[in-house]
Parts: structure tokens; sequence; C-alpha cells
């Protein structure tokens, strides 16, 4: 399988174990990535000053897929893959938004066609590749660990414009963790956001969601947390510190990206995953 891989602008550019470890997995299941060519932003920082232009720039990413014959995007960032996502949709759905849009894209010699399929690194993983496929391929069963699933906020919601997975009920990237060998735990914070819209305006509020959910699953005993977002991964691992301290919390707990513990299991070398940026992580996972 053939596939464009739109990165989006935090991944590359501070984010680089997400970006390390998807180039690391997919090849073990016969899925070549090809980075997007002239790639733009994915709208996301001016969805509210402009709305035309953020549609506009999410669905140029699109059009760019579909310039170079490919079927499908993949897109690792929530919020990136919201904001395409929403492109599609309202494009889709809007007739004079439809004109409106690919009159601006002709002015690049680009046009939108609708047949581009928008993946993310979950329902690659759990609907496309299957969970089947995954276990066959594990080299190191994670036994005798315990993760906590946070999916995120912008991967499963709002519902009508078509999610990676249930928006009150997601359990596939508990089913990947579990295609490991290793356990998942349920509770009741799951849905809650991490925090990062909220960073550069409210930053006490947004650390303090933050903290609260890494403390409710430490009190659970888990072994991490494990994300596939750059944005939530930034509140839960880089600002662990300062978000533990704003709710009383003292140890410290890992947070891997799904990417990377799906590496582990597949016997790829640590560092090819980027696990030596992670700033919390603990040796029972690097055990393996």
């Amino acid at each position: 399988m053939k596939i464009a891989v739109y990165w989006g602008c935090k991944i590359p550019t501070s984010q680089y174990a997400y970006e390390m470890s998807v180039r690391q997995v997919f090849p073990y299941f016969d899925v070549e990535l090809f980075d997007l060519s002239g790639a733009s932003c994915c709208g996301g920082p001016v969805r509210n000053v402009n709305s035309t232009a953020a549609l506009y720039l999410g669905l140029r990413n699109l059009a760019l897929a579909h310039k170079d014959n490919f079927a499908g995007l993949l897109v690792p960032c929530n919020e990136c893959h919201f904001m395409i996502s929403e492109a599609k949709y309202r494009v889709d759905n809007d007739e004079e938004m439809q004109r409106k849009m690919q009159a601006l894209l002709s002015e690049e010699n680009l046009e939108y066609s609708g047949d581009v399929k928008i993946w993310h690194v979950i329902d690659l993983l759990h609907d496309k590749i299957g969970v089947d496929a995954i276990k066959s391929k594990v080299k190191k069963v994670l036994k005798n660990l315990k993760f906590a699933a946070h999916p995120g906020c912008q991967i499963i919601r709002p519902s009508e414009i078509g999610r990676v997975d249930d928006s009150e009920r997601p359990s596939k990237l508990e089913n990947l963790i579990e295609a490991l060998g290793a356990e998942t735990i349920g509770y009741s914070e799951k849905l809650d956001c991490c925090g990062a819209a909220l960073l550069y305006s409210h930053v006490d509020t947004a650390l303090s969601l933050a903290g609260a959910k890494l403390k409710a699953i430490q009190s659970q005993g888990v072994d991490g947390l494990v994300d596939t977002c750059p944005y939530c991964h930034i509140m839960y691992d880089v600002k662990q510190n300062e978000a533990l301290a704003m709710v009383g919390g003292k140890s410290t707990i890992s947070v891997l990206y799904y990417t990377q513990l799906l590496g582990i299991a597949l016997g790829i070398e640590h560092e090819k995953l980027g696990l030596h940026l992670n700033q919390n992580i603990d040796r029972k996972i690097m055990s393996k």
C-alpha cells in the first residue's frame, strides 16, 4: 500500500519521536509512506481568525495528494486530522463552498476531487491493517505491562464530520495496545481534554487538566500512558512535572506514542523509535 503522509507543523519541528516511530513501523505492514510534496499548514492556527483561509489550507493538502495520484493521506496529528477532515466535510456538503474552494485551488493548478481517503495512525492500523495482522508481527510480547489509552479530543469529536472512533466509547487504541500483549485500564477521565488548547491563554487550567488525568491513572498502577497526538504528548510528557505539581502529584509516569510502543513489540531498536527523546519513560518499558 502506498500512501502520502502529512506531518503538519508540530511533529517535524518538535515531536521528532512521533515521526521517527511512524516511519519505522509502517513498512512492517507493507505500507510505503511518501511525504506530501508542497504541503501547507492544516489551517488550525487561523481557524478562529479566517475560517475561509483555514478551510482552504486543509483542502489544499487533499488536492496535493490527489495531484500526485495518492488514494490515501495519513495524518498522524489529531488537530491536523480534524482540520483536514472538517475541510472535506464542509466542501462535500456545501456546493457553493466547493465552487469557491475550487476557484481558489485552480490558481495553483490544483483541484479537489473528494476521492482521497484521510487516515490517522489509529484507524490505518486498526481498520485497514487489522489487529490480527499486528499480532502476527509481534516479536516481543509486552506482557506484565499495563497502560492507559488517551485517544485525544479531536480524533473522536465532533462525530458529525466522521472521526476515527466512537465519540463516547472509543476502544480502538485499547485494542491496538492489547494486540501487543499489554493490558489496558478503564478510567473515568479517559475522554477528558489534555489541556493543550488552553496552554497559551489559561496556562494553569491547561496544566491542571493534564495533571488531573496523570494523577488519576497513577492511582490505578499503570506503567504508562499511550497517546497518538503531538499536542497531547507535549502536555503529558514535556509538561508532566508542571502538570503534576498543579494537582499535588509527585512521582512521574511513562508517556509513549502508540507507534513507539508498537515498535518495541516489533523488535525495533529503541533509538530508531526516538525513545531517547521521551522525557518520562520507565526502565521496565525500556527493558523490553
